[in-house]
C-alpha cells in the first residue's frame, strides 16, 4: 500500500476519513463473553501505557477512564477494577468510591469542558446494549447544543473536536484540583 493516489485526495473535505474506528466495528480487541480474562480492555486499562494511557484518575476500587470509541470529546467511563458485571455485585466500599467518582467526573467534565449537559448511565448485559457486557462500566457523555448532528446517522461516525491524549491531559490535571 502506497502513498494515498490523487482520487483520494482531489476530494478535499468531501470524504471525513476516521480509518481509527475500523478497530470498533471491527469489534477487535473486544471480548467474546462474560468470562473474557486477560482480554477485557477494562481490565487491561489500568496497566496500559504511552499513547494507550487513558486513565484520567485511580482510586482504590475504581478507575476513571476515557472511552477509546467516544461519543463526544470527553466521553469517560468509570469501572471498577474487579472484573464483574453485575451492578448488584459491587460490595459497598466500591459502590460508594464508584458512586464518587461518578460525581467527580461530571464535576471535573463540567469544569474543563463546560457540557450544556451529560448523559450518564450504564447498559448491564449485552441485550440491554453492552458493547463490553463482561465488565460493568459507566458512562458520563458531556453534551452540547446542536452536538448531534448528521454524522452519526449518514457517516455512522462522530466528529471529535480535539485528540483523546489531550483530553485526557486535561481531565486528569483537573481530577484532584
Amino acid at each position: 500500500m502506497g502513498e494515498p493516489t490523487q482520487d483520494l485526495l482531489a476530494d478535499g473535505f468531501d470524504r471525513l476519513w476516521t480509518p481509527h474506528r475500523m478497530a470498533y466495528i471491527k469489534g477487535e480487541n473486544k471480548p467474546s463473553s462474560a468470562d473474557a480474562g486477560e482480554h477485557c480492555p477494562f481490565c487491561q486499562a489500568p496497566g496500559a501505557e504511552g499513547e494507550d494511557d487513558l486513565v484520567v484518575a485511580s482510586g482504590r476500587n475504581v478507575y476513571a477512564v476515557l472511552n477509546r470509541y467516544p461519543y463526544n470529546a470527553g466521553h469517560l467511563l468509570i469501572c471498577p477494577y474487579e472484573h464483574v458485571s453485575d451492578y448488584v455485585a459491587l460490595d459497598p466500599a466500591t459502590l460508594a468510591e464508584f458512586t464518587a467518582f461518578t460525581k467527580r467526573g461530571i464535576e471535573v467534565l463540567a469544569r474543563v469542558s463546560r457540557p450544556g449537559g451529560f448523559n450518564i448511565g450504564m447498559n448491564q448485559g449485552g441485550v440491554a446494549g453492552a458493547g463490553i457486557a463482561a465488565h460493568l462500566h459507566q458512562h458520563i457523555v458531556p453534551r452540547w447544543g446542536g452536538d448531534t448532528n448528521f454524522m452519526p446517522v449518514v457517516a455512522g461516525t462522530r466528529v471529535l473536536p480535539e485528540l483523546l491524549a489531550r483530553t485526557r491531559e486535561l481531565v486528569a490535571a483537573a481530577w484532584d484540583v
